[in-house]
């Protein structure tokens, strides 16, 4: 069947996706934990970043082969950047240093800000999406802070005495704002340095991170508190990508363990998600899958995200095989080992072009749930990429009626066949190894206007959809 005939059955297929947006309005209560900040916006072109290199004195030969996965100067927060953009994929470096710091607030300034972290962007989007009350982890919230949440009466924080209170109308005066850089490259994008070319082949970022409350673990006591002792349906976790071992960052995961037991046996039901995010330290990577996993029944992750931890758990051959040839049928693999490592229910990919489940009987959601809240998320994450923002409930369904992106069928294609499934092309559903996979060709914008928070808002949305 050629791809003009499956856009037909796929278009057809996303037509449940209104009465999905009805769904999500009967959902009682969400919380996110634990990262919010704010995320200064700064879209850069081959030119510009050409001369930042010059200027700072950087060779060609220094960009080949990058190692480095965090920063200690001016001169690595180049190299991260050119890392990322020479081979369009997305990473998030850390540094202690305020210098450095300073120094990009000083020499790449920002286009615009907005609300950044995980828990952050989450809860955004849930509350304008109609959950009837989100509750977000803030361990900072100065006005410029509040500023980033949406103003609405479903969307809370809590307050200096402790109290929930609206998000958007908080403001903790002692707080030191929390600002990410996220620099954003266009695919096609080049530059040419002592006569070597540089090409970006994927629209992607470089996030640049000095953020002491969140690379601490910090918590909020009044939101440890409000989670013990009030009911709430979906926690969606994330924020340990930052720690580091050599500061700390192992106790801190150790010291989370129980806290995050105690809010599951006060609600038993509660599911709970793992957003799986860019974590360069690998010793709290090894801590997240296992302590934190453990403790999930659901978890989200990307192709960097999956490689990543393929390399951590002995899948050396597998990881270099995903690194090489990404694409469905070599991710299906790896995730299918990571369902059974990290022991989790339900595990989600988010990829270029396709969205996959692998999920166990365990889990309270049908396949074919899954299934909807996948196209829910698809919708959704475009329309957030083809707005740049998602502010207004009119914008989460810009991109409804879109026809899926060629290039997730044929990945779907590929992974049916090595498969033998013929049936998951056009239903999108199949059991493998006693597991139900449910895959999701995708709606792709063709110049989104930003790809900052698309990874969380497409888990978090897929699994509170799927309800």
């Amino acid at each position: 069947m050629d791809n003009a005939a499956l856009k037909k059955i796929w278009a057809e297929k996303y037509q449940v996706v209104p009465e999905q947006f009805d769904k999500l309005k009967q959902i009682s209560s969400a919380a996110t934990a634990f990262n919010a900040n704010i995320d200064a916006i700064l879209k850069i072109n081959g030119e510009t970043l050409k001369k930042l290199i010059i200027d700072n004195h950087i060779s060609a030969s220094e960009l080949e082969d990058i190692k480095l996965s965090c920063f200690n100067s001016p001169k690595d927060v180049l190299i991260g950047i050119v890392k990322c953009f020479s081979r369009g994929i997305a990473e998030e470096w850390v540094t202690e240093d305020i210098a450095v710091y300073n120094w990009m607030e000083k020499n790449l300034g920002f286009d615009r800000l907005q609300m950044g972290g995980q828990g952050g962007i989450i809860a955004n989007a849930l509350a304008l999406l109609g959950i009837k009350k989100v509750i977000t982890h803030t361990n900072s919230h100065p006005k410029i802070q509040a500023d980033q949440f949406l103003g609405l009466n479903n969307l809370y924080a809590i307050a200096d005495d402790g109290s929930l209170q609206k998000a958007s109308g908080i403001s903790r005066t002692q707080d030191i704002p929390l600002i990410h850089w996220i620099i954003e490259f266009d695919k096609g994008d080049s530059f040419t340095l002592d006569g070597k070319t540089f090409v970006c082949p994927k629209s992607n970022r470089f996030i640049a991170t000095y953020d002491p409350l969140n690379m601490n673990l910090v918590m909020n006591q009044g939101f440890v508190s409000y989670l013990e002792n009030n009911k709430t349906d979906y926690l969606l976790l994330s924020g340990f990508h930052p720690l580091l071992a050599r500061k700390n960052g192992l106790e801190l995961i150790k010291n989370a363990v129980p806290v995050i037991k105690r809010w599951k046996n006060a609600n038993p039901e509660m599911i709970i998600h793992l957003e799986i995010a860019s974590t360069q330290d690998k010793a709290i990577r090894q801590a997240i899958i296992e302590q934190i996993a453990p403790l999930a029944d659901s978890a989200g992750l990307n192709e960097r995200e999956t490689i990543d931890l393929l390399e951590i758990t002995g899948q050396t051959e597998l990881a270099l095989q995903t690194e090489k040839e990404t694409n469905a049928c070599n991710l299906f693999k790896a995730v299918l080992f990571l369902k059974e490592k990290l022991n989790v229910a339900r595990i989600q990919l988010h990829m270029f072009g396709l969205y996959l489940t692998i999920q166990d009987k365990r889990f309270p959601y049908s396949p074919k749930d899954n299934l909807n809240g996948m196209m829910t998320a698809a919708v959704v994450s475009s329309s957030k990429a083809y707005n740049g923002e998602l502010t207004e409930y009119s914008h989460i369904s810009k991109t409804l009626g879109t026809a899926v992106a060629d290039v997730g069928l044929n990945e779907l294609k590929a992974l049916s066949q090595m498969l033998n499934k013929p049936e998951l092309l056009e239903t999108g559903l199949c059991e493998v190894n006693g597991y139900f996979v449910s895959a999701v060709p995708t709606i792709l914008v063709d110049k989104p206007k930003t790809l900052v928070g698309m990874g969380d808002t497409i888990s978090s949305v897929s699994l509170l959809a799927g309800r």
